[in-house]
């Protein structure tokens, strides 16, 4: 494994270019003072219920499994060219995975072509065969995308940005982004009189913007709702916070009915027809009608009047199947497909443990590798091969081989650490990035993103779910 690439330091320790004012501001500040005003950030965050559910997880006394994610105080800061690279190549991935998208649920040419084999499409468990022939307005099919970017380090002492997931389902964690800054700047206003840093608190205007822009043909001023699962959702707040900015309504199942080829919601003036809908339900959980029947978290009715065309849901039922880790490997050969060009931001080089010669290759190496579940989420489902026991590893070979269509493996790469403030002082730490690529008549985002980080020694999982915090992420304008 390649040594870390260091965000703030080079591998001389010298400071690098977009670090060099704060780094001369940190020296300035007392222990005392930073622990201080890290206290202080816990207080408002509980204060203002920024928590997300561990499921399964019980505190001491049995009861509660609410968390805050851990907040750090030193930020990530990215310089403008590397952001303007970024986000080229962030509106180039999704652009191309919207266009799959529509093609499979339409002509399928990639398929017909041999670039992406049909099975792993017709028989993935995120196709959903009552999309295809399906019309969606502007053939967008994921409006909100949340892309994993990862920097590894070459033996030059540079790095380079990589691709580690696309995110097109319900993407989470915009709202830490948003709380993030607002901390930032009510604990260290000092610090933004020094720094020209992009802006991210339009990005609930650009949000709504994109939903509204998506909205069926002829409605002009649509209703737009954000529809939760509920307050027990791990991302209960993020859900409530963004329909809280946008300034629409936040619903449940319960709160819709189906009228006359209509969604409606009901309000204390009666039914309201609803035009445009921010789902953070999966799609098996959104119609009981046409997916899984015990569901109460959506709409019985819902899909018929989607096929209709007469409710934008956004995203998009089906796009889980551009977002599948078996998938994944084929994202650049789709942006040569549709667009004609070379990708802009690479993929991390994947095996498919479902081809002989990888699997094998997977089984000999797995002590090298991070071996995945396809459909796995939030650090669960996988074996980082560095970190775990010979045990662990020969339990996970038996997995493995006994499904391997189920997985994919990749590098174990060496992602690039940033200057953390932890208990023992500052310490590098390592982290990814999340920038969130809002699509609808244009594709357009919020500068920078939301940047994860890896708080115990060593550890490459960023996810909340397993113990990782969030840092306030800084691109700069000059």
């Amino acid at each position: 494994m390649k040594s870390a690439f260091d965000e703030m330091l080079t591998a001389a320790q010298g400071v690098r270019d977009q670090y060099q004012v704060y780094e001369r501001w940190l020296d300035r500040q007392p222990r005392e003072a930073m622990q201080a005003r890290r206290e202080e950030a816990e207080m408002i965050f509980r204060r203002v219920g920024i928590t997300f559910a561990v499921y399964g997880a019980k505190d001491e006394d049995g009861s509660g499994t609410e968390r805050l994610i851990p907040f750090d105080l030193i930020p990530r800061v990215i310089p403008k060219h590397e952001w303007t690279a970024m986000e080229a190549g962030l509106r180039q991935r999704v652009t191309a995975l919207n266009r799959f998208l529509h093609d499979v649920y339409h002509g399928q040419e990639i398929l017909k072509a041999g670039i992406v084999p049909s099975e792993q499409v017709l028989n993935n468990a995120q196709f959903r065969a009552e999309m295809m022939g399906v019309s969606v307005p502007g053939n967008v099919y994921s409006h909100i995308s949340g892309v994993d970017i990862v920097r590894a380090g070459n033996a030059d002492g540079t790095g380079d940005y990589y691709v580690l997931e696309d995110n097109l389902r319900v993407p989470s964690g915009v709202s830490y982004m948003l709380e993030n800054r607002k901390m930032m700047m009510r604990l260290f206003p000092d610090l933004f009189s020094m720094h020209r840093i992009a802006p991210v608190a339009h990005y609930p205007d650009l949000l709504l913007e994109t939903l509204r822009a998506v909205a069926p043909a002829g409605v002009n001023e649509p209703t737009v709702v954000v529809l939760t699962p509920g307050m027990y959702n791990s991302a209960y707040f993020e859900h409530a916070f963004l329909a809280q900015q946008m300034g629409v309504e936040l619903v449940e199942g319960q709160d819709l009915m189906v009228r006359g080829g209509f969604v409606y919601m009901r309000t204390t003036q009666g039914p309201k027809r609803v035009d445009v809908i921010y789902r953070r339900v999966d799609d098996d959980f959104l119609d009981p009608k046409v997916f899984r029947p015990d569901s109460t978290l959506g709409c019985a009715g819902l899909i018929d009047v989607y096929r209709a065309g007469n409710i934008s849901l956004c995203n998009a039922v089906g796009t889980g199947i551009a977002d599948d880790k078996s998938i994944y490997p084929y994202v650049p050969k789709m942006i040569e497909f549709y667009l004609g060009e070379k990708p802009i931001l690479n993929n991390v080089p994947t095996y498919l443990c479902r081809e002989a010669d990888d699997l094998k290759y997977v089984l000999d190496h797995m002590g090298e590798l991070v071996v995945k579940e396809v459909h796995g989420a939030g650090g669960y489902g996988m074996l980082v091969g560095p970190a775990a026991t010979k045990a662990e590893i020969a339990d996970f070979k038996k997995v493995v081989e006994a499904n391997p269509t189920n997985y994919i493996a990749q590098p174990t790469l060496s992602l690039s650490t940033c200057p953390t403030f932890v208990e023992s002082g500052i310490a590098p730490r390592h982290i990814d990035l999340r920038p969130f690529v809002l699509s609808g008549t244009t594709v357009q985002m919020v500068p920078g993103g939301l940047t994860r980080v890896a708080l115990k020694e060593g550890s490459l999982v960023v996810n909340s779910s397993q113990g990782g915090g969030t840092k306030d992420t800084w691109v700069l304008e000059d």
